[in-house]
């Protein structure tokens, strides 16, 4: 099943409804540092409410020790950017991919793109929008990687 990863996420309710989201569908949450607040964060535990028993969470201190996580167990990076290369509707999703998204201010580092697998982007209409809410991104992607994958039966 796809995983999330958050890197350098800085908004707590962003990161809670995020873990929310992963708890409704049993999808393993990685948290990447440095966090712009603590796990402990009142608004983080507010926003994801009393799901956070069923959070499947794993904190990275750094891109290097996610890195080496990833290794271990291999699959794909796909970032998620709004410079991506690929439209992510159109894109096959596998079982073992990792879906990147990074912080709410600066997104994914290009460090981090350049490390990835496919970079991929969420089609919006309006031109002057810059991007969607993260907890959006993270949702509509996983959602579209569940589908593809027969996991909403």
């Amino acid at each position: 099943m796809p995983q999330v990863v958050l890197v350098n996420p800085l908004i707590p309710p962003n990161t809670g409804n995020i873990a929310r989201t992963c708890a409704a569908t049993g999808t393993e949450l990685h948290l990447v540092g440095p966090l712009g607040f603590e796990i402990s964060d009142r608004y983080l535990k507010r926003a994801g409410l009393d799901y956070w028993p069923y959070v499947k969470l794993t904190y990275h201190e750094s891109i290097e020790a996610f890195k080496d996580a990833h290794q271990q167990r291999g699959g794909r990076l796909l970032g998620f950017s709004v410079r991506g290369t690929a439209n992510y509707a159109q894109f096959q999703f596998q079982a073992d991919d990792w879906l990147l998204y990074g912080s709410e201010t600066t997104g994914l580092p290009p460090t981090v793109i350049s490390a990835c697998d496919r970079t991929l982007y969420i089609p919006m209409t309006e031109p002057h929008v810059r991007s969607l809410n993260l907890s959006v991104s993270v949702a509509v992607s996983l959602f579209e990687a569940r589908r593809q994958l027969g996991y909403l039966q």
